[in-house]
């Protein structure tokens, strides 16, 4: 009984500490899977159930639907909060099929994947200002277009406006021998000062380099 309640405490305090971040102007939710990162090894709160899946420890997805998920880590002195739908392969086909070529995707499932800066960074080196932005991509043979969208809260790609873009950046996806069957994003901290954004999923993973003020 005691060690049931201090698991609890330990659930409620990472809870509370998602949900307090500075600087963000998006709405905090409790119904989401953590999943933490800072250095190139990432680690979670505690596992969660796509976690268990990508690792093997589940050898069959039988989850139907896309839950939700997070991904934080600071860099420099700012804090990087994702929060996005994780679908599943399940033997489907999904680039050029369940996700077209060369059409706006939501990076995700349901809601568009939103990403908060907590303070200002540089992507690709492009300025970016402190606040939340959804995460919308355009997959492509060669190519991906990424693409951060100052309307955070869309539903898929339904109300997506091109004028609404803040940035745009061309990126060439890494190919992964081994497949991520469910989508995955992680922040990483590389120095001081420099660090990444990065989507998994299937044998697709994108890199998006990020800069921030180092730390006082």
């Amino acid at each position: 009984m005691k060690n049931k309640s201090v698991y609890v405490l330990f659930l409620l305090l990472i809870t509370t500490a998602c949900n307090n971040q500075p600087g963000s102007n998006k709405p905090a939710t409790n119904s989401h899977e953590h999943h933490n990162s800072t250095s190139r090894k990432a680690y979670g709160a505690t596992r969660d159930y796509a976690d268990s899946v990508n690792e093997g420890i589940i050898a069959v997805d039988t989850l139907k639907g896309s839950p939700q998920r997070v991904a934080m880590a600071n860099i420099g002195n700012a804090h990087v909060h994702i929060e996005y739908h994780s679908p599943g392969v399940k033997n489907r086909v999904i680039w050029g099929g369940l996700v077209p070529y060369d059409q706006v995707w939501v990076s995700g499932a349901h809601n568009a994947t939103a990403i908060d800066f907590s303070k200002d960074v540089v992507i690709m080196g492009n300025p970016v200002k402190a606040g939340t932005y959804a995460f919308f991509t355009i997959p492509g043979k060669e190519n991906w277009t990424v693409i951060l969208n100052t309307r955070y809260d869309q539903h898929l790609a339904d109300e997506y406006n091109q004028k609404e873009d803040l940035a745009r950046y061309q990126v060439t996806p890494v190919k992964l021998d081994k497949p991520v069957p469910r989508l995955t994003y992680g922040v990483y901290r590389d120095t001081d000062t420099t660090g990444s954004i990065e989507l998994t999923w299937e044998k697709i993973k994108l890199v998006l380099p990020v800069t921030a003020t180092r730390k006082r």
